[in-house]
């Protein structure tokens, strides 16, 4: 086996996995602020149902899968904005309905026997992607990745607090349908990387580390991003040399860096919490009428004295910063 593997031309379709982890965490930071986080799995399911139908019609899977995703995504969101039906059930329905379908299609087809090149769209298969395919998936990538990218401040508005949104005169079902379509995009996008049983994952998991890392949306953002495309490429050199799926090692990556900054989290969080900062050479006396402005502060007394906020605790007293929230402020 060489030493480089670039030397083998279908490694040059590590382009796609880097278009996926480029485009999954850009949308799927959405879905885990409006706690959608399982919507790409039911997107995946109906995708299986679009393959199916191309797949046996002897047309390109891929848009056919595009279009059944796409479909369905705006139906979800009409449902959701003007029916009775909520979220949740609507998604039940289309995550059965998708799957039922395609399993339905393939069957009655094949006389139940799942066609070989099914299989690559259920768990990846990033070596057989076609020219043709990798040209799609990037046209359909940037597509994801400009809308996202420009409509982000919007998108997070209406996920953040969609009453609000829609008072402040936003057009919010047209923006939640705008992000079901792009779930939708993302997730065919991502299919023959990392399979449609997987793609939730690739959405969710490196958002959900960088939630763990950054101080604000936007940082969130980003982190999620280059962790998705490390995870993305990674996982695909590492299933070369490992002899592993691709989809599955690109996942594990994921899950494994989350494992690691949820562990980083927790040690950082129990070391701040052993700090613990005194006044130095604090001689007076703090009580009421001490003529220090008393400032309530969680479950006792801060008192201002010299810019500082300062605690009485076993026998001496505790600096607190007075120019942070209350959460911020106790430096223990």
């Amino acid at each position: 086996m060489p030493d480089n593997i670039l030397a083998y031309s279908f490694m040059q379709h590590a382009l796609a996995a880097f278009l996926v982890g480029l485009a999954a965490p850009m949308v799927g930071v959405f879905l885990v602020q409006r706690r959608l986080s399982l919507i790409g799995d039911g997107m995946g399911h109906v995708a299986l149902a679009g393959v199916a139908v191309g797949v046996v019609t002897n047309q390109a899977p891929v848009l056919t899968a595009l279009v059944f995703a796409v479909l369905a995504a705006v139906g979800i969101e009409l449902v959701r904005a003007h029916g009775r039906t909520s979220g949740d059930v609507a998604l039940a329905v289309m995550f059965y309905g998708g799957i039922a379908l395609g399993v339905v299609v393939i069957s009655k087809s094949t006389g139940g026997n799942t066609p070989a090149n099914l299989d690559s769209y259920l768990f990846g298969a990033i070596a057989t992607t076609t020219h043709t395919d990798l040209v799609t998936f990037a046209v359909l990538a940037f597509v994801v990745f400009g809308l996202t990218w420009a409509l982000a401040p919007r998108m997070f508005a209406v996920a953040n607090d969609e009453e609000y949104a829609r008072a402040t005169g936003m057009r919010v079902t047209a923006l939640n349908i705008t992000l079901a379509v792009l779930t939708a995009v993302t997730v065919v996008v991502a299919m023959r990387v990392v399979g449609l049983l997987l793609i939730s994952a690739l959405m969710i998991v490196p958002n959900a580390t960088a939630q763990l890392l950054a101080g604000s949306f936007r940082s969130a953002m980003r982190i999620a991003v280059v962790i998705g495309v490390v995870c993305s490429v990674g996982g695909v050199a590492t299933s070369f040399y490992a002899d592993t799926a691709p989809g599955g090692t690109i996942v594990l990556l994921a899950i494994g860096l989350f494992v690691v900054a949820a562990s980083y989290n927790a040690l950082r969080g129990r070391i701040k919490g052993r700090r613990h900062n005194e006044a130095e050479q604090h001689e007076h006396e703090h009580g009421p009428g001490c003529g220090h402005p008393a400032i309530e502060h969680e479950h006792h007394v801060d008192y201002l004295h010299d810019g500082h906020r300062h605690a009485p605790h076993e026998g001496h007293y505790d600096e607190h910063d007075p120019l942070k929230t209350d959460d911020e402020s106790v430096r223990h």
